[in-house]
């Protein structure tokens, strides 16, 4: 298994750790919660630039790669639905969005074509991990008893979910419109 993929792996391996801490109050828990969560936001930065560099794009990769990014923000949104830092119809957005582009990859390599994630979809996925990074910060600010500028952290966030929510429904349609190119759906 090469860097990129181990990368993309252990993203996934950092998914639970990041809720665990989110989740359960220990001292410090919010800040070591963000800092799991900018860690494994890095690796999906890192893990493409390394693959793309140095020539070490892999099938796994391209299937892998969107997977832990999904899991990794969905997770963070979950979190937040839980806690009304996001509206469950943001949500609903998000997730329909990602289990259809999933369905669609799923289709795609049924019929031996691979869809790699496309510019919007990236983009959707740079400004959530960015907005959810914001969020975990004020709340770890707030946690910590440190005075924000921003008074109501759950209108700033829900403001931000609704705007993830936005570049996620539009990045799928791209998507779906895209993949209506390559992909038979009369199979």
């Amino acid at each position: 298994m090469n860097l990129p993929n181990k990368l993309t792996v252990m993203r996934l391996i950092m998914t639970p750790v990041f809720l665990a801490c989110y989740l359960y109050e220990f001292p410090h828990h919010m800040i070591i919660a963000l800092l799991v969560f900018a860690a494994a936001s890095i690796t999906d930065t890192l893990d493409g630039k390394i693959a793309r560099k140095y020539n070490l794009i892999t099938t796994f990769g391209k299937i892998a790669d969107p997977i832990a990014d999904k899991i990794l923000t969905i997770t963070c949104v979950l979190a937040f639905l839980g806690q009304n830092l996001c509206s469950v119809w943001a949500a609903l957005i998000i997730l329909t969005r990602e289990f259809t582009v999933s369905a669609i990859r799923i289709q795609a390599a049924s019929q031996g074509t691979v869809i790699p994630a496309n510019i919007f979809g990236k983009i959707k996925t740079a400004f959530t991990m960015f907005a959810e990074v914001v969020i975990l910060l004020a709340l770890t600010f707030q946690n910590e008893g440190v005075r924000l500028i921003i008074k109501n952290v759950p209108l700033m966030s829900n403001i931000l979910m609704w705007i993830c929510a936005a570049l996620t429904l539009i990045s799928g349609i791209i998507y779906i419109a895209d993949s209506i190119k390559v992909i038979d759906y009369t199979k």
